[in-house]
């Protein structure tokens, strides 16, 4: 990360000084009820990092949009209950699952509880 070492301080599930963003610039693609922030990876003093950190909330009854794209990534579930879509499958998820999207790996996240 550079020569400048950082701590961002979360409350409520938001970060201090990071903009609350929508999940998408375009309403091309279909989803609901989705807003991220981007954490690290994208500030000054990070690019050393070659990735980006963000911090992904899809309210209940909302949808990222069903999506693949070339990069692998990860996800963590923080809270609440859902399912991800991952090429054929739907897996039930839950708080602290861990999910590995492929590359090239359909896949869509849906919030199915109350949180």
């Amino acid at each position: 990360m550079g020569d400048t070492s950082k701590v961002i301080k979360c409350r409520d599930f938001r970060w201090k000084g990071v903009e609350l963003k929508p999940y998408q610039a375009s309403e091309a693609a279909p989803f609901k009820d989705v807003t991220r922030q981007n954490l690290l990876g994208e500030g000054s003093g990070e690019r050393a990092l070659r990735f980006i950190t963000r911090y992904f909330e899809v309210q209940p009854g909302g949808y990222s949009t069903l999506e693949l794209h070339r990069h692998p990534h990860t996800v963590i579930i923080l809270r609440g209950t859902g399912q991800v879509v991952l090429g054929d499958e739907t897996h039930e998820i839950a708080p602290f699952d861990c999910v590995y999207v492929a590359p090239d790996s359909k896949h869509q996240f849906r919030a199915t509880g109350r949180e």
